[in-house]
């Protein structure tokens, strides 16, 4: 979008003045900036600048990260590993730390400690960046997630009061009679189709008449279903773990978390001698 071109507005105010600062200027003048001390001034402030800004975005960088992590419960019923890229910004933030560390030190004592110490941490950066692209060769589902229109409202929706009432017994007698929760990769769209019904719709329908998100109660209806499981001769056969998957669950700690969430305690005490 035009409005996302903002974001490059500082890069591009950097390049044009270190081209007509440093590039154009003959090396004379450039000498002479370095003998009144000026050049060197000039790079300080340049460094401060860029250092603001690298922070800054590294804070907006987080806070959409951890805003996109919470929205994906609103569409997927099962857990996204979004481990990694968490681990990724972590990464940066310790570099972009020392970074900062060594700036204010040189403003105050050794001049030269930040010069000598910035080609380390952006060596660091780079190396940081060349493991995400590897990664992203040996692990390509983690960037297949595609673009979900986590920001769309329902506001637009004309349902009424009472048709919600008609689709939320609709809904609870479609997870009763087709168990689409049995689908561990089931996705709100998909069951907005089976409802008949857009995405948003699906969404107000369980903030309003539900009152969980998608991943809540798309995992309800499995530890429902594991519990019955528990209780048939299937039960001998499987672990704890394995009738999680007969139920819908692909993860043992999404499984064991929701167990708890939903009935206070963890399986072996809920069941006592029980598989």
């Amino acid at each position: 979008m035009v409005r996302d071109l903002v974001h490059y507005v500082p890069g591009l105010a950097y390049i044009l003045f270190v081209v007509f600062y440093f590039m154009i200027p003959s090396d004379e003048v450039i000498v002479a900036r370095i003998q009144r001390g000026e050049l060197y001034a000039v790079v300080d402030v340049l460094v401060g600048i860029g250092l603001t800004f690298n922070c800054a975005y590294w804070f907006l960088s987080l806070k959409q990260f951890l805003s996109f992590k919470n929205n994906l419960k609103n569409e997927f019923s099962y857990t996204i590993k979004t481990q990694f890229f968490f681990n990724f910004l972590i990464a940066v933030g310790v570099c972009l730390l020392v970074w900062a560390i060594m700036y204010f030190i040189s403003l105050f004592g050794p001049e030269t400690l930040e010069r000598e110490a910035r080609k380390f941490i952006w060596q660091g950066i780079a190396f940081i960046i060349l493991f995400i692209a590897y990664y992203g060769m040996i692990a390509p589902e983690l960037y297949r997630i595609q673009s979900l229109n986590l920001s769309q409202k329902y506001s637009q929706s004309k349902l009424n009061y009472g048709d919600l009432d008609i689709l939320k017994t609709k809904l609870e007698n479609i997870m009763i009679a087709k168990k689409p929760y049995l689908n561990n990769k089931l996705m709100k769209a998909e069951l907005a189709t089976m409802l008949g019904i857009s995405n948003p719709e699906l969404a107000r329908l369980l903030n309003e008449r539900i009152g969980m998100n998608f991943f809540d109660f798309v995992n309800y209806y499995r530890i429902k279903e594991f519990i019955a499981l528990a209780k048939t001769a299937k039960a001998k056969e499987l672990t704890f773990f394995g009738l999680a998957q007969e139920a819908g669950f692909n993860s043992k700690t999404t499984f064991n978390k929701s167990f708890k969430n939903l009935t206070g305690t963890v399986p072996s005490k809920y069941f006592g001698n029980g598989p």
